[in-house]
């Protein structure tokens, strides 16, 4: 990671990145063809010769890792209740399958001297998701490093997501949700901040 050197008065961005390698996509295409092969699916004929190729391309976007700036800008307000976001797209690969999951986060932090722009929670946890994931893991991440880089007083974030290594093998139960949280400082700590966040958190059609 890289940061600007701002004044305190002033924005700040933090440029967020990824390992910079690069996905092997012929190596991806040969290997694909390989784990098909072995699996008795018939790559002679004409609907899958190129699936192998698709297939490498698909998973290299799906774990392409997104880099953005992580915008902070002074709380001249001096605003110190709670700033959430809910309902963010999710989308990640289940590290022991390599099966997609999907849901919502709800990111929610107090403030303390700074304030972040709001879409910058949504690319904070795309940016952790594009990657082979465990969903307490993600969750984890995104809250620390809004803890690191933004020192609010208090960090939430909740997902909810379905996994479809639950919904279409192994248990085969379609419709199951899992909800992961993590909650620091003040948010974790005070008693009313803490059911406040997650009672903002819960939806009414649940």
């Amino acid at each position: 990671m890289t940061v600007s050197h701002a004044s305190p008065a002033a924005p700040s961005r933090l440029r967020v990145l990824h390992d910079g390698s690069k996905p092997d996509l012929v190596a991806a295409e040969a290997a694909a063809a390989a784990f098909m092969t072995a699996l008795r699916i018939p790559l002679d004929h004409p609907d899958l010769v190129d699936t192998p190729r698709r297939l490498a391309h698909a998973y290299a976007e799906l774990l392409e890792v997104p880099e953005y700036d992580f915008t902070t800008f002074p709380n001249e307000e001096g605003y110190d209740e709670l700033v959430l976001v809910q309902d963010i797209p999710v989308q990640s690969v289940c590290e022991h399958h390599l099966l997609p999951f999907r849901g919502v986060a709800h990111v929610g932090y107090l403030p303390a001297a700074r304030i972040v722009g709001l879409s910058k929670l949504a690319r904070t946890v795309d940016h952790f998701a594009r990657r082979p994931q465990t969903q307490e893991r993600l969750t984890m991440q995104v809250a620390r490093h809004l803890e690191e880089q933004l020192s609010p007083r208090g960090v939430g974030v909740v997902i909810e997501a379905e996994h479809s290594c639950m919904t279409l093998r192994g248990a085969r139960a379609p419709g199951t949700r899992t909800v992961t949280s993590s909650l620091l400082g003040h948010l974790r700590h005070e008693p009313a901040a803490r059911a406040e966040f997650l009672s903002l958190t819960r939806r009414d059609d649940r």
